[in-house]
């Protein structure tokens, strides 16, 4: 019998890789479903958890390809400047049908600023965090953006019960310090916490804070990124 010699980590990125774009491909479908049927999907909760059910495992998907990249050395920041209020806005327009569906509130307040990062990257922290505030919220969702002490900070607030403790941090998160027993929460948190810590400028690297309280009085994750 031949040997065979399979990477069978490649062969999982790769299929998690056509996982990725099918759903992803599905969730443009539903978006279109829903504005062609508005007036009788819109308040469908069938339509919403399915929504936000394959925005969930389209995420998963990223953070697990982000993930593999990352231990294979072979994921970094393309770092370009951007208009923060248009990146945002452009942000929370993917997100708009399924949150209007939900009923759930969300506001922009951000300066006039622009900033340094690789899009894409944050793209998929944002989601990750975006995606997590949904599950989590009442009715309100806060974006925020501005610079403090030399970094571009980006916000996700929610009015929910705010993080537990264990999941209060501020810094940068190391895999062997992750807590499994809480599911895929730590993945996510770890995932944001590497796309943070690959934006750097000289000895300064991007990090997360993730607390409660805000001006929602529930979670806040904040992204700092030099």
């Amino acid at each position: 019998m031949k040997n065979r010699n399979i990477d069978f980590s490649m062969v999982l990125a790769l299929t998690v890789h056509d996982m990725k774009n099918s759903l992803g491909m599905l969730l443009n479908s539903l978006d279109e479903l829903r504005t062609e049927n508005y007036d009788n999907l819109n308040d469908s909760s069938k339509l919403n958890t399915l929504q936000y059910e394959a925005e969930r495992i389209h995420n998963d998907l990223v953070q697990l390809l982000g993930i593999y990249r990352l231990g294979e050395n072979n994921l970094s920041a393309h770092i370009e400047e951007h208009s923060v209020p248009e990146f945002l806005s452009e942000h929370l327009a993917r997100h708009t049908p399924l949150l209007e569906g939900l009923g759930i509130e969300c506001t922009i307040e951000v300066e006039a600023i622009s900033g340094y990062f690789d899009a894409d990257l944050l793209t998929g922290a944002l989601n990750n965090i975006i995606n997590n505030a949904i599950r989590y919220t009442e009715s309100r969702i806060r974006l925020t953006a501005n610079e403090r002490d030399g970094y571009l900070v980006i916000g996700i607030e929610d009015d929910g019960e705010g993080y537990p403790e264990s999941m209060q941090h501020t810094g940068t998160l190391s895999f062997k310090s992750l807590d499994f027993n809480t599911g895929s929460t730590s993945l996510g948190l770890y995932f944001v916490s590497a796309i943070a810590n690959l934006h750097s400028e000289g000895e300064r690297t991007g990090y997360l804070k993730i607390r409660n309280g805000g001006e929602i009085g529930g979670g806040v994750f904040e992204i700092w990124l030099p």
